[in-house]
């Protein structure tokens, strides 16, 4: 029995990615003209199914689009294939710069022509930076909150979304206007008395971002050089999750503004997420960032029907670690499905429910920043 009458599940993966390259590369067949505007990166096969990554420009990437319905069924039709994707990786090609010179790394975003370089929010007084070392603790809802209660308390203030990949905060605001671009600047997008900016803007919802690391950076650059912030007393920055290359990055370019304010550090109370969270303080603190406090996100459960108190994750794990770290502790954040609505809807609860229990804890988490922020103005 030769390879091409074994069953289809029975063919080795590597000998069906064989055939997915050898496809690409003959010039007879329909699926080579991908190769007239892409460059082949990667070809896996996982259960059946093809992927393929494929790296192009973004002009080229149009181009694209007619045929890559066509190319995947033909790909498709491969012994050992069940179905077949092409992932298009966009990027820059590597030209020579004309004057002035660029920031470093690529530049996502075509600002219109000259593409001057600028400096980093020249006119942002202080950077608070709302972190965790994990996702899905609660951290755009803690930056979105807090970033409104600092402009109830008087400062001007912008928020930041930087998770290139999961941008959330156009939905948590209720905004999908797309920001204009004058004289190479983007114009933020105001929204509940706070000026904001997010990848989410720029890019339908459900488009993933497919980037590699110097794109990532790239848009980072041109969010905090080529944003026509304006004065701003503060900047909150929701960060994407982790410590990797985005964080150093915005704690490297930011330094001087991030040590006038620091860094927030979200946990929820269990052991798994502190130990993130732990990372997370260890990374500012190698970057010389002040640490301004832990919060304990969903710390506590208040049942609506009879207010009984349940402590779902534990309690009390942010607040210890805090003080293993002697860093403040800032403070606790229920657990609500009035907060979870408030960021579905796009109102944050602080406006949405101000006298409510997760307003209130909001609230107190502003002010207490705000004094710190306050004596360095």
């Amino acid at each position: 029995m030769t390879d091409d009458t074994l069953p289809s599940s029975s063919l080795p993966e590597n000998l069906t990615e064989k055939r997915i390259r050898d496809l690409l590369q003959r010039p007879d067949s329909p699926a080579h003209a991908i190769l007239s505007f892409a460059q082949l990166d990667g070809v896996s096969v996982q259960h059946g199914h093809a992927h393929i990554a494929l790296s192009t420009s973004r002009e080229n990437a149009e181009k694209l689009t007619p045929i890559r319905s066509a190319v995947e069924a033909e790909i498709a039709k491969l012994p050992g294939l069940t179905g077949a994707t092409l992932s298009l990786t966009s990027h820059r090609p590597n030209t020579p710069q004309p004057a002035p010179p660029q920031p470093a790394g690529h530049r996502p975003f075509n600002l219109g022509k000259g593409k001057p370089a600028h400096a980093i929010v020249p006119d942002v007084t202080t950077v608070i930076a709302v972190a965790s070392g994990k996702g899905g603790v609660g951290k755009s809802t803690t930056a979105v909150n807090l970033a409104v209660s600092l402009a109830k308390t008087g400062l001007k203030t912008g928020l930041l979304d930087a998770d290139i990949y999961g941008p959330s905060l156009p939905r948590m605001l209720g905004q999908s206007t797309r920001p204009e671009v004058k004289d190479s600047r983007i114009i933020p997008i105001e929204a509940w008395g706070i000026k904001t900016m997010s990848i989410g803007y720029l890019v339908d919802e459900k488009q993933a971002m497919i980037w590699r690391g110097p794109m990532v950076m790239g848009a980072l650059t041109q969010f905090l050089g080529e944003v026509e912030w304006g004065h701003l007393d503060v900047l909150v920055i929701d960060m994407p999750p982790g410590t990797g290359d985005a964080q150093l990055t915005l704690a490297q370019k930011l330094g001087p503004k991030l040590a006038k304010g620091g860094a927030v550090i979200v946990s929820t109370p269990q052991d798994i997420a502190l130990i993130d969270a732990r990372r997370g303080v260890s990374m500012f603190e190698r970057m010389e960032t002040p640490i301004l406090g832990i919060v304990e996100n969903m710390s506590y459960f208040c049942c609506p029907n009879c207010n009984h108190r349940t402590e779902l994750f534990g309690h009390g794990g942010a607040r210890a670690e805090a003080e293993n770290a002697s860093v403040p502790f800032l403070g606790e954040i229920p657990l609500l499905a009035a907060i979870r609505a408030s960021g579905d809807d796009g109102t944050p609860i602080t406006l949405s429910a101000p006298e409510s229990e997760a307003a209130l804890a909001y609230t107190r988490l502003a002010e207490t920043i705000a004094e710190t922020i306050k004596t360095k103005l």
